[in-house]
Order: C-alpha cells, then sequence, then structure tokens
C-alpha cells in the first residue's frame, strides 16, 4: 500500500496562495489516482480535487473550481494543490489521497497525515 506524506500547509490571509504537496512511496505511483480532501472542525471529511493516474483528467468540488490547481509529477511521485484566491472557508486540514480507481469525490484506502491550512480574514 502506497504511504503519503503532506506538506505545505500554513497561516495566509484571505487572498493569498498556499501550495501543498504530497509524496507517496511504497508502490508505483502510476498505479493511482490522486486526490486531495478536507475537514474542516465540525464537519465532515469532503472532496476538493482528483487528478488522474497520468495527469490527463482534473476534477474540482464546485467550492474551489478556478481556485484551486490539482498537478502530479510522475518522475518525483508527487501530487500538488495549488491554491490561489483563499477564503476563510478554506480553512482546514488538507489530506492527500490515492485510489486505484479515478472515482470523482470518493476516496481510496491511502490516507496522509494531514497538513493544517488557515486562512484569516
Amino acid at each position: 500500500q502506497v504511504q503519503l506524506v503532506e506538506s505545505g500547509g500554513g497561516l495566509v490571509q484571505a487572498g493569498g496562495s498556499l501550495r501543498l504537496s504530497c509524496a507517496a512511496s511504497g508502490d508505483t505511483f502510476t498505479l493511482y489516482a490522486m486526490g486531495w480532501y478536507r475537514q474542516a472542525p465540525g464537519k465532515e471529511r469532503e472532496f476538493v480535487a482528483v487528478i488522474s493516474h497520468r495527469g490527463g483528467g482534473t476534477y474540482y468540488a464546485d467550492s474551489v473550481k478556478g481556485r484551486f490547481t490539482i498537478s502530479r509529477d510522475n518522475a518525483k511521485n508527487t501530487v500538488t494543490l495549488q491554491m490561489n484566491s483563499l477564503k476563510s472557508e478554506d480553512t482546514a486540514v488538507y489530506y492527500c489521497n490515492a485510489n486505484r480507481r479515478l472515482q470523482v469525490t470518493i476516496p481510496g484506502a491511502s490516507w496522509g497525515q494531514g497538513t493544517q491550512v488557515t486562512v484569516s480574514s
């Protein structure tokens, strides 16, 4: 099973940008579609974005469409979430996810430990 480690979270003012990264190890990276999910305090974990195995397809939650961009580097076994025009409602713990199948909004079994993103208004 693939292991995932996120990095890049932090505190940013509303309107600012952050870039999250997730490094994968332990299995063949291209076997997995990669996604980002987030969980705000008192709320359930929700889908943010997913990218297909080779990077040809990307899908986003309506709440982040046009502001966030997911990408992957299969040579480096990494997936990145570029977050622009951040809003206070983007505050959450962000989790990297790996799924053998490309299933928009449905996560796979492999999760990272999460990275905190806090947007101050």
